[in-house]
């Protein structure tokens, strides 16, 4: 298959989309500083969206327990395990799916991805979609920004728990420090579901920043939108801004490893799962036919002296 690989440039500023690999970023590039974490040419002949700069998250982020969706009414929907060997269902459909382009231009572009329940993709979610993700460069500033949305609409006869977000992986140094502030975590077991909310100990809190240290996979509660990443070697700095509607902040931070995330996120971790059983403050949101919701991210990239 061709590559179908969309560049858009600003100034000093430049983005690179994939729209046939699960709508992901390959790079996002300013003044010859890599912002993302760079995608390897293996990745991008294999088409190995896990290796991209970021992908979106839709209609679910993080992962459904048991790859089994419950509803409040008592139905249970088997879902595809679709993340190698791992027990549940992670991350939704569109990282997996490829995207068409609807509109272009030098700084913009739209993407849309439709899902039908139909054989085996109702195993990957069992209600229909439309998905649409805009990408807007914008380097007027002495910054550069980055601005993501991320639309769904509910084209099913029923309604559905939904959620939106993104997965964003960035380069780590032994200097790269990361702040946000946040009211509480969840504590997970061994296969990433919450067991526990709890106060964020020392160990885990970047408010003020610090350097990155302790390993992490976790969700965060009460984040009011807004991450700072700082490579002071490469005397840059990248803030991460979010609408209210994505109040919770997952940050997975692997042992040994030269990247991180940081994904701002509408909902906790096998979140529809707990609403069905009557647990509050999950984020879970429920989507009518007909009706759309969408959530905005914006990457703004600026010099340090």
């Amino acid at each position: 298959m061709a590559d179908r690989s969309i560049s858009l440039e600003a100034g000093a500023a430049r983005v690179e989309i994939a729209p046939d690999v699960g709508g992901a970023l390959a790079s996002f590039r300013w003044r010859g500083r890599e912002l993302l974490r760079p995608t390897p040419d293996t990745a991008r002949i294999a088409r190995d969206v896990r290796k991209f700069g970021c992908y979106p998250l839709v209609p679910y982020s993080n992962r459904i327990a048991d790859a089994a969706l419950h509803t409040r009414e008592g139905t249970i929907y088997d879902l595809m395990r679709n993340f190698g060997d791992h027990p549940h269902a992670i991350h939704g459909v569109g990282w997996q799916r490829p995207w068409s382009v609807a509109t272009r231009a030098p700084t913009k572009v739209l993407l849309t991805m439709e899902h039908r329940p139909d054989g085996e993709t109702a195993q990957a979610w069992p209600f229909a979609f439309r998905a649409a993700q805009s990408f807007s460069l914008d380097t007027r500033s002495a910054n550069a920004t980055l601005t993501l949305t991320l639309q769904i609409e509910n084209t099913d006869t029923r309604a559905f728990p939904f959620g939106l977000g993104w997965h964003p992986f960035f380069p780590r140094d032994s200097e790269t420090q990361l702040g946000f502030s946040a009211d509480g975590v969840w504590r997970t077991d061994s296969t990433g579901l919450p067991t526990r909310h709890d106060a964020v100990p020392d160990v885990w809190r970047f408010d003020p920043p610090r350097t990155i240290a302790a390993p992490l996979d976790n969700v965060f509660t009460g984040w009011p939108g807004r991450a700072s990443i700082v490579w002071l070697q490469r005397a840059l700095e990248l803030t991460i801004e979010a609408e209210p509607t994505c109040n919770f902040l997952v940050v997975y931070i692997p042992r040994g490893q030269d990247y991180f995330a940081v994904e701002p996120v509408t909902h906790m971790t096998d979140a529809f799962n707990r609403y069905a059983r009557g647990a509050r403050g999950t984020g879970t949101r429920l989507i009518g036919p007909a009706q759309t919701h969408c959530a905005t991210m914006r990457l703004v990239a600026s010099l340090i002296s």
